[in-house]
């Protein structure tokens, strides 16, 4: 099977799933009385933000060890979500069931920025 050479950012699968999880969580902070603790909802929002970022600016870079950081830092932006959407869920901000679908999509794209990086991290240490 060949190597597909990703083109551009917004061919990673990874920056896909990110920019969908960035939209869910601004949809869910938007919504009251989620959107009245502007401290909370603007933290998970540039977390969530900071996903998709970090994924673009690490590809265009172009230096495996560059991308293979930016994912890292990716990758923590996910787990910094997860945790803001526990904080959002003990204040009453979200109910169960919208923690819940949040939470599993934070994971999904917490597993593929994890992949990706260790295909990065892989190539990087067969090119020395």
């Amino acid at each position: 099977m060949p190597v597909v050479a990703i083109e551009r950012f917004e061919d990673i699968v990874a920056w896909q799933k990110a920019r969908a999880l960035n939209l869910a969580i601004y949809e869910a902070t938007r919504a009251t009385p989620f959107s009245r603790d502007f401290g909370l909802a603007s933290q998970i929002q540039r977390a969530a933000i900071s996903v998709m970022a970090n994924i673009a600016e690490g590809f265009e870079r172009n230096r495996p060890g560059e991308l293979h950081q930016a994912l890292s830092i990716s990758k923590a932006s996910c787990a910094e979500v997860r945790s803001h959407l526990y904080a959002a869920l003990d204040l009453g901000y979200l109910n169960q069931a919208d923690f819940n679908r949040l939470k599993q999509q934070a994971e999904e794209v917490s597993r593929v920025v994890g992949g990706f990086r260790s295909s990065v991290q892989r190539r990087r240490d067969r090119e020395g």
